[in-house]
């Protein structure tokens, strides 16, 4: 009897520890930063949904759908995303107050995915200062991979002097004595732009750029600028232009019977948001850069990542156009950051997103283009970095030539 005693008391103290021990060691686990709780995490997000930029609201729509997507089966990790999403109309002041609503008011974990290089310069310096980090941010400007004195902020997709250094090697192969005319956005988006392609053509740029005009986000058209490019006989066109302006772009080149070679930005590229409104027929070879697959383009068809993403939509997001490339770009970068938050584990600390920000390794997304992988370091801040360049033909783009890289000049 007594042995039997002592053997379940001995049982029962051996539940006990091992219990204690469980509950010690999870609780040694678990670390919250602000926003955080054990079934909820609090996200931040700014976006143009209205304004000059407004094209690209549904960016921070398609994130949305992607976290009710995320929740209705289960969370990450059991917790549940709260998305927060302000419009800052593409101002900096708006997107400066609004980052300080987020982080003072609402105490969001972090801030994902905020759009446009003006607005996140102007809450670059906040984020750092605050420690708070300033994840995969929606604009391709260069200095968002500056781990040394900016090690809060991240971007994600390829930046933007790769793109135009490619533009600028593709040139130089092409048409090595083109006469080229530039339009650009008169900010640190269309300059970076601009300093790419001049790096890309090296020694050659001073004499084929012919003509460089810079256009404000407040103007109504960029009619009189082409018009100017097209005066001082540039036989090759740049673009660095967002979607309204974009369009216009395309617009207006084919109603002045100019043929340029148009090369068009990869952030003025979308089907469904520039060239359908700016008429097929127009834009039959334009020239631009890609890194993720065209849901528009036959050749997925019955790739499974593009049915996934397909099956995503009809449920979830049945009001987003397939057709418009930055639902797809939504649907990417949402991906690599529930990736980033399964990686976290328990640990979610504003600190250990970052470090798990900063320590991806060969991720690859479905519906990006086979052969590009994401890839960060503590020291690299950049998670992509290869594109392929393609050709408007028909009602697509169709893809040519290898994935490459544009290693950024200094």
């Amino acid at each position: 009897m007594l042995d039997s005693q002592f053997q379940l008391a001995a049982i029962g103290f051996a539940a006990a520890a091992a219990l204690a021990a469980t509950s010690s060691g999870a609780l040694a686990q678990k670390k919250y930063g602000p926003g955080v709780t054990d079934t909820e995490i609090k996200i931040g997000n700014i976006m143009p949904y209205s304004g000059p930029a407004s094209a690209y609201g549904v960016i921070g729509k398609t994130e949305a759908a992607y976290f009710n997507k995320v929740n209705e089966e289960g969370g990450i990790n059991g917790r549940k995303i709260n998305f927060i999403s302000y419009d800052d109309g593409y101002s900096p002041p708006k997107a400066v107050e609004q980052a300080r609503k987020l982080v003072e008011s609402d105490e969001v974990l972090f801030i994902f995915n905020s759009l446009g290089t003006p607005s996140n310069s102007a809450i670059q310096k906040y984020m750092n200062e605050k420690k708070v980090p300033q994840l995969f941010v929606a604009t391709g400007a260069t200095k968002w991979n500056d781990p040394k004195n900016f090690p809060w902020t991240m971007g994600w997709q390829p930046n933007y002097q790769s793109e135009a250094r490619i533009y600028g090697k593709y040139l130089l192969q092409e048409k090595p004595n083109g006469k080229i005319g530039v339009l650009y956005q008169n900010d640190d988006y269309g300059k970076d732009y601009l300093k790419g392609l001049k790096d890309g053509l090296g020694a050659k740029a001073a004499s084929m750029i012919i003509g460089e005009e810079a256009y404000e986000t407040t103007v109504p058209t960029v009619d009189s600028q082409i018009v100017s490019l097209k005066a001082k006989g540039a036989d090759v066109f740049v673009s660095i232009t967002t979607p309204k302006f974009a369009a216009q772009s395309i617009k207006k080149v084919a109603e002045l019977g100019w043929k340029p070679l148009f090369i068009e930005n990869n952030v003025g590229s979308s089907i469904g948001s520039v060239i359908k409104p700016a008429g097929f027929e127009n834009a039959q070879d334009i020239i631009s850069a890609t890194y993720a697959k065209d849901a528009t383009d036959p050749q997925w068809k019955d790739d499974p990542g593009m049915k996934n993403f397909d099956a995503f939509l009809a449920k979830y997001y049945p009001d987003g156009n397939r057709a418009d490339s930055s639902v797809m770009t939504g649907y990417n970068v949402v991906r690599t950051m529930v990736a980033v938050l399964k990686q976290c584990g328990d640990n979610l600390t504003r600190e250990n997103i970052m470090k798990q920000a900063a320590n991806i390794h060969d991720l690859e997304i479905d519906t990006l283009l086979p052969g590009i992988k994401i890839n960060t370091s503590p020291t690299d801040y950049a998670p992509i970095k290869q594109l392929q360049l393609m050709r408007f033909k028909g009602e697509r783009w169709e893809l040519f030539g290898p994935v490459m890289g544009g290693e950024v000049g200094g």
